[in-house]
């Protein structure tokens, strides 16, 4: 079987050397002139450093299957993600931890007391949150909230938190203990080479033939037996019942000597402050020495047409437009939409491969059973 892919991010790449790899051929369009997606990373040519282009992501999971595939490509090198946040003029210890509440109210707590401190801060009258904000004042409390996630989650998702979802923030940690490790997956790591030579290695195979700086043309589709789809699953159907909402970033550069601001991630929560946070790639891979630095404060904001999409933004405005394209693909033939942009989904990379190789499984099966293949692997 002839298998068109478009993308050759995680999700392609993944599904693409597991079906080489079952007999079929496959032939992958991308519109961007390299691989890896938004995990991109290159070797900067003035400071030597290993650049995460469309910003740092760092590799972590619990998944036993999914860390020993992605070992089998590159060398994954050990990785403690630290966080931390300038608010008010002071800097602070992320996710929120017995450091974080002591250095906040600038007391010296034990974790029993910190955590019945934090319940009497805590508006124990709300029942189940409705939003975000009421999920962070039952939570957490006001000062908490205010202090590092009122003005950070407005300007990354453009809302105000009464509009975004309890959910988000139900991910979080609160920890009265001082682990600082921003993570609590078991496997956490950065790959030595970079994320874009691990979705070569994935690639190289001789039934898999990549196209680069080549959009997939949904209207090309009769050229193969079945094709995977992981861009944006309005795009697929020409934007049909409209746009659906996805936010993008910006990033302005700084270059320095020596170290600019001392760690990888400093998030900035105070609203007047336009910038979301400032990475400094250096420290994404402390194994390595360099003289020379660079960083990005990044923006966040809504993705216009030609915009990178970076993540869905799924509010209650998006549900009914959103089932109609769901609905849509459920009833496409020939066609299987994967990935971040194709499900529509927010994916960490753990959960990407994950749901890349289990698509690819169903779609193997039915191959052999001469079963129509799936085209929505998500209900």
């Amino acid at each position: 079987m002839q298998i068109g892919i478009a993308g050759a991010g995680f999700s392609g790449a993944v599904m693409a050397r597991e079906l080489a790899e079952d007999g079929h051929q496959v032939v992958i369009h991308e519109s961007r002139d390299h691989v890896a997606g938004n995990c991109h990373t290159e070797r900067d040519p003035d400071t030597g450093i290993m650049v995460h282009r469309y910003g740092p992501h760092i590799f972590h999971t619990g998944n036993e299957q999914v860390w020993a595939y992605i070992n089998n490509y590159g060398t994954m090198q050990p990785y403690n993600h630290r966080v931390f946040s300038t608010v008010r003029d002071r800097v602070y210890s992320l996710p929120v931890s017995l450091l974080t509440i002591n250095q906040l109210f600038g007391t010296t707590l034990a974790p029993a007391a910190a955590e019945e401190f934090i319940r009497e801060q805590s508006d124990q009258t709300i029942g189940e949150p409705a939003n975000f904000e009421e999920q962070a004042l039952k939570m957490m409390g006001r000062d908490l909230y205010e202090a590092f996630f009122r003005g950070y989650t407005s300007k990354q998702w453009g809302l105000d938190p009464t509009q975004i979802p309890a959910s988000v923030l139900r991910r979080l940690p609160l920890r009265f203990n001082y682990e600082d490790s921003y993570f609590a997956h078991p496997y956490q790591a950065i790959p030595r080479d970079g994320y874009t030579a691990i979705v070569e290695r994935i690639l190289d195979h001789p039934s898999i033939e990549v196209h680069l700086s080549s959009p997939f043309d949904p209207a090309v589709r009769d050229q193969f037996d079945h094709c995977i789809w992981t861009g944006p699953l309005d795009a697929w159907f020409g934007h049909e019942f409209g746009r659906l909402a996805y936010r993008t970033l910006d990033f302005e550069e700084i270059r320095a000597d020596g170290d600019f601001q001392g760690c990888a991630v400093m998030n900035y929560g105070d609203l007047e402050v336009p910038f979301t946070r400032i990475s400094e790639h250096k420290h994404f891979a402390p194994w390595e020495q360099h003289d020379k630095t660079i960083a990005f404060r990044e923006f966040s904001r809504l993705a216009g047409e030609d915009d990178i999409p970076y993540y869905p933004i799924r509010m209650a405005d998006d549900k009914t437009q959103l089932e109609k394209y769901l609905q849509a693909a459920r009833s496409q033939e020939r066609v299987t939409f994967a990935g971040r942009l194709g499900t529509y989904r927010y994916l960490d990379m753990d959960v990407t491969i994950a749901d890349a190789l289990q698509a690819a499984s169903v779609m193997k099966e039915s191959i052999s059973a001469g079963r129509p293949i799936p085209a929505l692997l998500t209900d």
